[in-house]
């Protein structure tokens, strides 16, 4: 299909990388063609799957928002999503280049390696938790969270599944219901994300969805050594240490508290990127300090 009459139909790897993992990243669709679908073991991160024929019904189903959709190589399949979403009044854009970063003898090569020099965050597809499901994902744990039982929430909705669903119990009965509510147990002793060693549950669940951030490798650490009181680890282990315990006592119901966490996490998560991109780039990372020499002026 033709886009070129629609304006601002594609978004550059680079332009959505920045986007990802962010409280306002727009809804990211997965619509490969089944059988290219079902021959990959990735998603990128956060992308809920969307087959082609049901992008109309998705469009019709909620009101418009922003959205990036993507294919195998960026062409006819993304395009057509764009035109199906644009036509119900969504902002929508197609990845340049797909997942795949284009396709060889067809997109230039200049394309190809503008696309492909942009390392996108992608997860492992985890079918047997539920990733991705046509239903929402659901995850049970230990009531009255702290750390790890807030952070992992997090690192769900932001790069596994936005939808997915949390579940507080008391400890006695985590198995039980998990059983009865199909969820997947977290952080305790016998579930399938838990502590293993000096990983706290956050790392287990990064490395069982094979997500790559140095942003994320930072706030793993991060929260490792605030949730096993190794708050040498980092130096801001201590300040998520007392802001956790803080909000757990403002807050007597569970599901509050996560939703009063998530910016602080979304914030945490901020800074983590900008001190990647400051490393990388070898340049001073940003500090503040008093300077009233910066601050004069005509006092009243």
């Amino acid at each position: 299909m033709d886009t070129s009459n629609i304006p601002h139909a594609f978004v550059s790897p680079d332009t959505l990388a920045a986007r990802i993992g962010r409280a306002d990243a727009p809804l990211l669709l997965d619509v490969r063609r089944e059988a290219a679908f079902a021959a990959s073991a990735r998603m990128l991160a956060g992308a809920l799957r969307c087959k082609p024929e049901e992008v109309a019904a998705l469009a019709a189903a909620g009101p418009p928002r922003d959205v990036v959709v993507y294919c195998a190589q960026g062409h006819e399949v993304s395009a057509g999503a764009v035109a199906t979403l644009r036509a119900a009044g969504w902002h929508a854009q197609a990845l340049a280049g797909g997942i795949e970063g284009g396709e060889d003898g067809v997109d230039s090569p200049q394309d190809l390696a503008m696309w492909r020099a942009s390392a996108l965050p992608s997860m492992k597809k985890r079918p047997d938790w539920g990733v991705p499901g046509a239903q929402p994902s659901r995850w049970i744990t230990r009531e009255r969270p702290k750390i790890d039982r807030i952070a992992c929430p997090w690192l769900i909705r932001r790069f596994i599944d936005p939808r997915a669903e949390f579940f507080y119990v008391p400890t006695a009965t985590v198995f039980s219901e998990a059983a009865r509510l199909h969820a997947v147990a977290y952080d305790i002793p016998g579930a399938p994300v838990s502590h293993e060693g000096a990983w706290c549950s956050f790392d287990v669940l990064l490395r069982a969805f094979e997500i790559e951030d140095p942003a994320l490798d930072r706030l793993a650490r991060i929260v490792r050594g605030a949730d096993t009181d190794d708050l040498a680890l980092e130096p801001q282990c201590a300040g998520l240490l007392a802001f956790s315990l803080g909000l757990s006592r403002l807050h007597t119901d569970d599901h509050a508290m996560l939703e009063a966490a998530m910016p602080l996490y979304d914030a945490l998560y901020a800074w983590c990127a900008s001190e990647a991109v400051a490393a990388w780039q070898g340049t001073a990372a940003e500090s503040h300090n008093w300077t009233p020499a910066t601050m004069a002026g005509t006092r009243a």
